[in-house]
């Protein structure tokens, strides 16, 4: 059985091993780029985001939780409140991420639709996901999720599938 819950710092190691294992692996949710060297800061700064204090430019109030298998961190997900023009335009309401050694267990899909009820929790009534469009799996756990393809931008030189699930 696993657990969604706010970051603890009881799970400082379970989270250094989980970015050790990420290696040079593009890090989903962007809260795993947060310096980690001062635990007790990174904590503060997640739930910071989460209460709406302090948010920098250009993002917008965020709450992080860990998927969590005992002491064990499983994945983290990411789910915005609400989102500015840019996350509209590309971002979304959801970013997440399965620590690579769980995954193709389907944690993805059991993470995804978690964070798509909690996002309904925060009171979106359509939610915005979005993934790059060469990521097969992930476009396949939006719409295992009743994602339904909205549009593909380019970003740079990436291409983005836009999903939105009612």
């Amino acid at each position: 059985m696993y657990q969604l819950i706010l970051p603890t710092a009881d799970l400082q190691q379970s989270y250094i091993d989980y970015i050790t294992e990420l290696g040079d692996e593009e890090r989903y949710p962007f809260p795993l780029d947060f310096d980690h060297s001062d635990f007790p800061a990174l904590l503060q700064r997640i739930e910071n985001f989460r209460l709406g204090i302090d948010i920098p430019e250009g993002f917008v109030q965020s709450t992080t939780l860990w998927l969590v298998s005992g002491n064990d961190i499983v994945g983290c997900t990411n789910i915005r409140h609400r989102l500015n023009a840019k996350i509209e335009h590309c971002g979304g309401h959801i970013g997440l991420g399965i620590r690579p050694r769980y995954r193709g267990q389907g944690l993805g899909i059991e993470l995804m639709q978690r964070s798509i009820n909690k996002a309904r929790e925060f009171g979106v009534q359509t939610v915005h996901i979005h993934c790059h469009t060469d990521n097969e799996p992930s476009r396949r756990m939006i719409e295992a999720c009743g994602g339904l393809l909205h549009s593909t931008i380019t970003v740079g030189e990436e291409h983005v599938s836009r999903y939105l699930v009612r």
